[in-house]
């Protein structure tokens, strides 16, 4: 499979006249039309909703249109929650999934009226000193051991810091019911990044079965299952890309096997899909700067992992586009790097790509989730901006690019310098 970014050259050229690069392009129009798979491929569940993972991309334009499309928001920490209510998602809108959390973040949580998904059984009783405990709240599962699909180890759910222990679960349950909780949520993510559609429907089993042996030990009023993210994204051409039709069908028969038959057919399903929402409709745009003839033949970009950290922290691909010469033949080998004075700044490594000139434009694809939002300011590299592709074809400045002055902003120079 082609990968083909959604802008042309001149598209690119015209943007760069307003915005320098590097820059993170985000497209409008397949945002919007992803979720309107999503939302169709549960349709069949009369309460599902998507709370997409803010850590992805916290940009509140990004935000603000997923808000339009029917999306709530699922925060992490104060400052997510903060992001989230200034777009004017509050109450049930949001699920907060947090972990070693900090008083302020439950308390916040709490006053947004938030859903509340505890990550650990000690949290109980610190959430209860903090706020008391909720009516509605959730618990996050993890079954331990192996996640295995097919005989294929996906994940090692064991080696997780996330979530209660099945027997856990069900103490947990057991207290927060004397505690005052009348209605629950189940909650788990076994496994990152899957381009399988066969991930869901088999985390949707352990989840629905666990849920009606909760019941039955607990009679606990459980009125939804949230599967969390973990679908994922054709980052290499060679992928296939999960059919979201097939994923939400598979999750269906799951419902209907094992909920229906307990009594549990009007569970609403909830997901909290970050990557699968956003990646594909994001993109870096840079130009190359400098070459490098040593050893290897190295295009040095204006872009580095201050930009995109997912290479250099995890080895991760992403493919790129040489606008303007999709269709030369790629006979030329190249690290493509950033700035940084880390060797581990390389968007790629021994990568076959047309020949390179210095100004020309060089599309990073799928940086729409996981992208500007990892970035930092090691080295003094400044973050960049982000810029939103609108349906009608015209662009909108959503998150300026720093300056110096932004990094020197929380320093305190009246002390240091008087004189400054």
């Amino acid at each position: 499979m082609k990968k083909v970014p959604f802008i042309t050259k001149q598209q690119a050229e015209d943007l760069i006249k307003q915005y320098p690069t590097p820059f993170h392009l985000y497209d409008e129009k397949g945002i919007r039309e992803n979720v309107r798979k999503v939302k169709k491929a549960f349709a069949w569940n009369k309460g599902f909703k998507e709370y997409f993972a803010v850590k992805a991309t916290p940009t509140p334009a990004i935000l603000q249109i997923l808000k339009e499309e029917g999306c709530g928001a699922d925060c992490s920490s104060y400052t997510e929650l903060l992001l989230s209510e200034a777009v004017g998602i509050t109450g049930s809108e949001i699920m907060f999934s947090s972990n070693v959390t900090p008083q302020e973040d439950f308390i916040l949580a709490d006053k947004l009226g938030a859903i509340i998904n505890l990550d650990d059984f000690t949290h109980i009783e610190f959430l209860e000193k903090l706020v008391g405990i909720p009516e509605t709240i959730s618990c996050r599962f993890n079954p331990g051991g192996l996640f295995q699909i097919n005989n294929d180890i996906m994940d090692t759910p064991g080696e997780s810091k996330y979530g209660f222990t099945r027997k856990q679960m069900t103490d947990g349950f057991l207290k927060l019911m004397e505690k005052g909780a009348k209605h629950f949520g189940i909650h788990a993510f076994l496994a990152s990044n899957t381009v399988a559609n066969e991930y869901y429907p088999e985390l949707a089993k352990i989840l629905f079965q666990t849920a009606v042996e909760l019941k039955e030990e607990t009679g606990a009023d459980i009125q939804f299952i949230n599967l969390s993210g973990g679908v994922g994204v054709p980052y290499t051409p060679d992928q296939e890309p999960n059919d979201i039709m097939a994923i939400g069908e598979g999750v269906r028969k799951a419902f209907e096997e094992i909920l229906v038959p307990a009594g549990m057919g009007e569970v609403a399903i909830f997901t909290e899909m970050g990557r699968f929402m956003l990646a594909p409709y994001g993109c870096l745009v840079s130009k190359a700067i400098h070459e490098k003839h040593t050893y290897k033949e190295y295009i040095g970009l204006d872009a580095c992992a201050a930009n995109l950290m997912r290479p250099a922290m995890y080895g991760s691909y992403h493919h790129i586009t040489v606008l303007g010469k999709e269709n030369e033949a790629c006979n030329y080998k190249y690290d493509i790097t950033g700035g940084l004075c880390e060797n581990n700044d390389k968007f790629a490594i021994d990568r076959m790509l047309p020949k390179i000139n210095i100004g020309d434009i060089l599309v990073i694809h799928d940086t729409g989730a996981h992208g500007f939002s990892m970035g930092y300011n090691y080295n003094g590299k400044l973050r960049s901006a982000e810029v939103l592709l609108k349906e009608d074809g015209t662009s909108q400045l959503i998150r300026r690019a720093e300056t110096p002055q932004d990094y020197f902003a929380t320093f305190d120079f009246t002390n240091l310098f008087p004189k400054f």
